[in-house]
């Protein structure tokens, strides 16, 4: 007894100390009677948590204090976010209501925990992110933008706390932050969040990967030092010289953007040469910010050799999300690029914090990006009728999107995405505009509505009473305004057609005496495969569906008893996993009970024993297996993570599974010939498939190969690379093969 008095004790010590570093945290912006209402809403917390755990045992306090201590320190919020941090699971998890709250602390701040409720769904760590769910969730960005940086504050505590939780959760959580907590972070301008976050996910959907990056960064982390030091020592000498007050100092580069470098450019570690960059902070006044940053450089250039297409002005046209900065690539004094990032204190702050740091809370100019930007986000939340997961992809592709600008004719600056169109800039500037655009002129010259603008580019855009919205126009735009306005425009041009078809169905039906109801036309509709009964009053008034075709459906008594459907709910999944049937052995335990159940190998990703999989269900073809780091698992797991099931390997794997390998290397007389020794001879593997392509001197091939298991795979890949003239062995997926929901 005496011993949990202790604990008891102690743990209430623990919970002070940390209160104690979130009051020193809050101080920069702290204001008169701000430590009276932090203290306040610390007391309700720690009074409505007091009976709660964390899975890791700790009390759940722990939570929110920590949650409010990123939202202050690392992304600089003040104190009304604070106290809604403190309280940002207490509507949700106790007895407190929203009258309680707004009694104690004001609308305000019931308004922003109200938004941080309603959302709770999505971001529990018991359920998985639903893209009807991410879009309610936006809608309250339009009320306040703190809901959403609080919420990222909360999923960035998670992800540093998760190794308590199930395998399963680690994944599905993993996949929803990679798949757009991260990109919403990085259009926030939360770049140390957003890198955080991706590592995170990183070191728990390829584990073996981050683990291997990260030793290899800490065995060459004195030699990387040394060479910083000896880089940036003449830089700093020059820059005191001429009066400039600046940081010099090296930043490593995160794990997950040198692994997205060696996938990209399909390298080995050690060929990766930018694992740091070098950044430059001056303390300028800022009417001296852009000409000192310029003169910055022009020493760094000096001491340097600069790669002229490397060159990134972010200080003269700063990012939507208010990022600014200098960026160049020079040559080391080893013969290796090293990136040098130029800023002021001032943007720094920007920088690391993000543009919503500075976020006016009152009415205020709103010409600033982040404005824009949401902006951008009502205008799509503003479409009613968009599919969900239409609605994610094209949020997601604003999201990551980087900026171009362009002018109009009479010389006003617009921001568009990268591989804008020329439709897209009409849409932008008026949606009546973009949907009678027939052409357009850049620079004085007539171009189609296809094409891709440039930065700097001058548009002009010319129209047509006549014309209408066309359905190949979703294929080059990209802005989700111009989607949006488009997908819009031909639902109604599609509603007017079918209800014409409506009509000439209903006297076809008559006529071969089929009872026109609900009932028939639904069946109707799953018998041509049609996606809604719209599709089929538009297909009957376009012909592509007659007399011959209505004839056939009558005759066919198999189609008067199939039943339409086109979704799995969640409530159908467990009653699908009992009744999928179970097999005698085999080497696949599914479940959370880990029965051996029937499943099939996914195409895209040709799992193996060994590798790290999950299950999943699907309409059609019962439970597909996938590995965690399938191309398509982060999508399948963030959109429909309740069809997730989990999956493990037994050790009775005696069958042979298929895999890809891609070799390069120096071309060579007999090259082809000592591969398939090893592969055939030494290892008695069979192969199904060798495409060869030799260019220049350079060998490169792609060997589909029937292997027993992970380790049996990396043993053959060690024995390849040892062949003479081989530079690279790498495994590869079919990434060809997107994996659909059904």
């Amino acid at each position: 007894m005496k011993e949990l008095v202790i604990d008891l004790e102690a743990e209430k010590n623990e919970i002070l100390k940390r209160y104690r570093a979130l009051l020193r945290a809050c101080k920069p912006t702290m204001q008169k009677g701000d430590k009276r209402l932090i203290r306040l809403a610390f007391d309700m917390a720690l009074e409505s948590h007091k009976d709660m755990r964390r899975k890791s045992g700790e009390p759940y306090i722990y939570h929110p204090i920590a949650v409010a201590q990123i939202a202050a320190e690392e992304i600089g919020l003040g104190t009304t976010s604070i106290v809604c941090a403190l309280l940002h699971d207490v509507v949700e998890d106790t007895d407190v209501t929203l009258e309680d709250i707004e009694r104690e602390f004001g609308k305000k701040v019931a308004k922003i925990i109200d938004g941080l409720t309603k959302i709770s769904g999505v971001f529990d760590t018991n359920s998985s992110l639903q893209a009807e769910n991410f879009r309610k969730m936006l809608l309250t960005l339009a009320d306040d933008v703190r809901v959403i940086l609080i919420k990222l504050a909360d999923r960035l505590h998670n992800m540093r706390t998760m190794e308590f939780m199930p395998r399963d959760k680690q994944l599905k959580l993993s996949s929803e932050t990679i798949y757009l907590y991260a990109p919403l972070a990085h259009r926030l301008g939360l770049y140390a969040i957003k890198s955080e976050l991706e590592d995170l996910s990183m070191k728990y959907m390829e584990s073996e990967t981050y683990q291997f990056i990260k030793n290899k960064l800490n065995e060459k982390k004195a030699e990387r030092e040394k060479f910083i030091r000896d880089f940036i020592e003449p830089i700093k000498k020059t820059l005191e010289s001429q009066g400039l007050n600046a940081e010099v100092f090296g930043r490593p580069k995160s794990i997950h953007s040198i692994w997205n470098k060696m996938k990209n450019k399909a390298i080995p570690f050690e060929e990766v040469y930018d694992l740091f960059a070098i950044r430059i902070v001056l303390d300028s006044q800022p009417e001296n910010e852009k000409s000192e940053c310029w003169k910055a450089y022009s020493i760094v250039t000096d001491e340097y050799r600069p790669n002229p297409d490397r060159l990134r002005d972010w200080v003269s046209s700063p990012k939507v999300n208010g990022y600014e900065s200098l960026h160049t690539t020079v040559m080391g004094p080893r013969g290796q690029w090293v990136e040098v990032q130029i800023r002021t204190k001032r943007m720094n702050e920007i920088a690391e914090k993000g543009f919503a740091a500075h976020w006016k809370y009152k009415e205020s100019s709103s010409d600033n990006g982040l404005d824009q930007w949401i902006h951008k986000v009502r205008e799509m939340l503003r479409n009613p009728d968009s599919n969900a997961l239409d609605f994610l992809d094209d949020f997601k592709m604003n999201l990551f999107s980087d900026e171009i600008f362009i002018f109009t004719p009479k010389g006003a600056l617009l921001q568009l995405p990268l591989n804008a169109t020329a439709l897209d800039f009409a849409f932008e500037i008026h949606s009546d505009v973009g949907a009678s655009c027939i052409g357009a002129k850049v620079n004085h010259k007539l171009v189609p509505l296809s094409y891709k603008l440039q930065n700097g580019d001058q548009v002009e855009i010319i129209t047509s009473s006549k014309q209408t919205p066309k359905e190949d126009w979703l294929n080059f735009v990209v802005t989700a305004k111009a989607k949006a306005k488009i997908k819009s425009a031909l639902k109604e041009e599609k509603r007017k057609i079918a209800e014409d078809g409506k009509e000439i169905l209903e006297r076809k039906l008559k006529s071969l005496k089929i009872t026109y109801n609900s009932e028939n036309i639904h069946k109707l509709s799953y018998y041509f495969k049609l996606g809604s009964t719209q599709d089929l009053f538009y297909n009957v008034a376009k012909g592509l569906l007659d007399m011959k075709d209505l004839k056939e459906y009558q005759l066919s008594e198999k189609s008067v008893e199939n039943k339409p459907q086109d979704k799995i709910e969640q409530d159908q999944v467990q009653s699908m996993l009992r009744n999928i049937k179970t097999k005698d052995s085999d080497i696949l335990l599914i479940g959370e009970d880990m029965q051996k159940i029937d499943y099939k190998l996914a195409n895209c990703c040709n799992p193996i024993p060994g590798d790290d999989v999950f299950g999943f269900i699907t309409i059609n073809d019962g439970i597909k297996i996938h590995r965690t780091n399938c191309p398509n698992a982060t999508k399948l797991m963030s959109n429909y993570g309740y069809r997730v099931v989990k999956a493990r390997w037994t050790n009775q794997h005696e069958l042979a599974f298929l895999t890809g390998l891609r070799i390069t290397g120096i071309d060579d007389v007999g090259l082809i010939n000592k591969l398939t020794t090893v592969i055939s001879n030494d290892f008695k593997v069979n192969m199904r498939s060798i495409t060869v392509d030799s260019d220049n001197g350079i060998f490169e091939g792609s060997i589909m190969v029937y292997v027993n298991d992970r380790e049996h795979l990396d043993n053959l890949i060690k024995r390849l690379k040892t062949v003479k003239g081989i530079t690279n062995v790498t495994r590869f997926d079919s990434a060809s093969a997107i994996e659909k929901a059904s």
